[in-house]
């Protein structure tokens, strides 16, 4: 049973954000795949809903001239996917939501949700870390944009004000041209699950001198939040790719992420599990960036 108090369905961002000044106590809803749960099972009763589901301008991806992606928080996992400038230019992302739940969620749930639940096991959440992703918030003044790094405070808390809408998860041309990306993650089972442990790797690589320019490495359910690797990407960045630096990875990462006991898996399995997905990943990703050169192709 849903127990709702009132419904309200908003036609624009500005809409979105009168009501939701207007009701305070309300919970903003689009796909409904994790707030329609949470009421079922109790945890929301009696609450109000404030509707964003049919506003269009937040929906669909694009390109600016400078490069930078402008993904609308209301697009749905299965559009990011299939989405051309999501595949040719960021297609880790379009990998990483296509591994949520299955079709019927991934055709309902949207990327703002994901993020926006701040849930440490969302898929999305890795690899728009890995990007350094920037977050557009409307609150129908001047608004907010904020480092996704940022944004999460705790496990399913987030820095979402009272009257403010994600609108944009925005990707700057910078982080992500000439990189290359890969997402792992490991769960009980191989689909319609969450993540046990999840691992996004992005880097750039000089092929010709075999050179590790640059690598992000960010975890899920490692620890409280999403949880970037900043002392393994130091120890990594400018190294020859050899058998030495994959097993400084694998030792550093292990030494470096937090993960907890739990019912799906130990620490310790959890810390075995982080160096080997990590390694894996980064493996991925110049594997990647060879067969671009081959190509003659220039992003991710």
């Amino acid at each position: 049973m849903y127990d709702i108090e009132k419904y309200y369905e908003a036609g624009s961002v500005e809409e979105a954000v009168r009501l939701l000044s207007e009701h305070p106590e309300a919970r903003i809803i689009s796909g409904g795949s994790d707030v329609l749960i949470k009421t079922r099972e109790g945890k929301f009763a009696g609450t109000s809903l404030v509707s964003i589901h049919g506003i269009e301008e937040i929906k669909g991806v694009r390109m600016e001239e400078n490069g930078d992606i402008y993904i609308g928080a209301g697009t749905v996992f299965s559009h990011i996917t299939n989405d051309e400038i999501i595949k040719k230019h960021i297609p880790v992302l379009g990998e990483a939501v296509d591994q949520v739940g299955g079709p019927q969620v991934r055709n309902i749930g949207t990327i703002g949700g994901n993020i926006c639940n701040g849930a440490v096991s969302a898929d999305s959440a890795p690899t728009v870390f890995s990007l350094n992703a920037l977050l557009r918030l409307e609150d129908g003044k001047e608004g907010r944009l904020v480092p996704v790094k940022d944004f999460y405070l705790g496990p399913g808390r987030v820095d979402l004000k009272q009257g403010e809408v994600l609108t944009y998860v925005i990707i700057p041309a910078k982080e992500y041209q000439g990189y290359r990306g890969h997402y792992i993650k490991y769960s009980m089972r191989n689909a319609m699950d969450i993540a046990t442990l999840s691992c996004s790797v992005v880097s750039k690589v000089d092929t010709a001198e075999n050179i590790l320019e640059d690598v992000r490495i960010t975890f899920g359910v490692a620890a409280p939040v999403p949880y970037r690797c900043t002392e393994t990407e130091a120890l990594l960045k400018g190294r020859k790719l050899d058998a030495s630096l994959y097993q400084n990875l694998e030792e550093s990462v292990r030494s470096e992420i937090h993960p907890r006991d739990s019912w799906r898996a130990s620490r310790d399995f959890r810390l075995q599990i982080g160096g080997e997905i990590a390694r894996r990943a980064l493996i991925r990703t110049v594997e990647l960036a060879e067969n671009a050169k081959q190509q003659g192709g220039e992003n991710a």
